[in-house]
């Protein structure tokens, strides 16, 4: 076994600390022959600190495409040649669609926007749709807008979203190669005015961006300095017309390294499965990452890419044995 492992088994399952920058690194640079013990042992992590049960998330865009910004693997830039056009949603299709992520089971709907930061027309668009969506549908509403200032988070909270999602999408070093009209720092200062407004904050990134394998470590590290609640794990999806579109998809196997060293670094949080997962994984690998840390999904369609039928990750969860998240009372 290797020495890394063995650390880990003592301090991440045994007293619930999360391995350092360096520990993950040793984790994503495992041979292949050790990988299967790195899973076992981050699902055993996961059961001891999470537990068997797993949050199902569905998502929507209420504004799609013509965003302001560069993220250079985002097919809803306005900037990019990418085929997505710019479309608002309205109050009852976006009930609708909560109404459908309800019938899978699902405990989490998330209204998305393309956009730097709201506007007055889209905070209102959500103020209204979060009621809609209240008075009808039984599901905790969550939301992912861009960058906030104070007065919008406040009104967040105001409407009763339980959980604002906002991803550093990479580390801190590498950044500046991804995105250039926006700074690393002000989505930080976003999720710290989340964060103490008493809002569940959602930070996870895209792996698979050109970073190093280094840089996925001092992610994972960033990651965990935050303590968020949830850490959505994407996989690069390479868009046509993006800057990025042209980048070859992660290896199955450094992305299953990947899951198990941020459950390493995370024993507590919500680990789940986001964009990319089919391309990179497929049917085995999701059920190998469900079974090496992952304790969340998004189930059906993602913004702008087809996910699996939200009727096949759930047969995979009843044939795992492990149960849905309950709709928490209290919310």
């Amino acid at each position: 076994m290797p020495e890394i492992l063995d650390q880990a088994r003592a301090r991440v399952l045994g007293d619930g600390v999360g391995l350092d920058e360096a520990g993950v690194l040793a984790v994503l640079t495992l041979p292949d022959e050790h990988l299967p013990a790195a899973l076992q042992l981050a699902h055993e992590v996961r059961m001891r600190w999470c537990g068997p049960e797993v949050e199902v998330e569905g998502i929507v865009s209420l504004k799609t495409g013509g965003c302001p910004e560069d993220c250079h693997f985002c097919s809803q830039s306005g900037l990019f040649t990418s085929p997505v056009r710019s479309v608002w949603l309205d109050i009852p299709s976006l009930v609708e669609a909560a109404k459908q992520t309800a019938a899978t089971g699902a405990t989490e709907f998330c209204i998305v926007a393309a956009v730097r930061g709201p506007d007055a027309r889209l905070m209102k668009q959500m103020r209204e749709g979060v009621a809609a969506i209240k008075a009808e549908v039984d599901i905790q509403v969550a939301a992912s807008l861009g960058m906030l200032t104070q007065e919008q988070v406040d009104e967040l909270v105001d409407m009763g979203v339980h959980r604002y999602n906002h991803n550093l999408e990479t580390c801190r070093s590498y950044f500046p190669n991804v995105v250039t009209t926006h700074t690393w720092e002000e989505r930080w200062e976003t999720l710290r005015m989340v964060r103490d407004s008493g809002m569940e904050v959602c930070c996870g990134g895209i792996l698979g961006l050109g970073e190093t394998v280094e840089q996925r470590a001092e992610f994972a590290a960033q990651l965990a300095e935050l303590d968020p609640h949830e850490v959505p794990l994407n996989f690069l999806n390479p868009r046509p017309g993006t800057p990025l579109g042209d980048r070859p998809v992660v290896e199955g196997k450094d992305a299953l390294r990947a899951i198990a060293a941020f459950r390493l670094a995370m024993p507590r949080t919500l680990l789940r499965y986001a964009g990319g997962r089919e391309i990179t994984l497929g049917d085995l690998g999701t059920r190998d990452g469900l079974l090496g840390g992952v304790n969340a999904v998004i189930v059906g369609n993602y913004l702008t890419t087809l996910g699996r039928p939200a009727s096949e990750d759930l047969a995979l969860l009843d044939d795992l044995k492990m149960p849905v998240k309950a709709l928490s009372a209290t919310l």
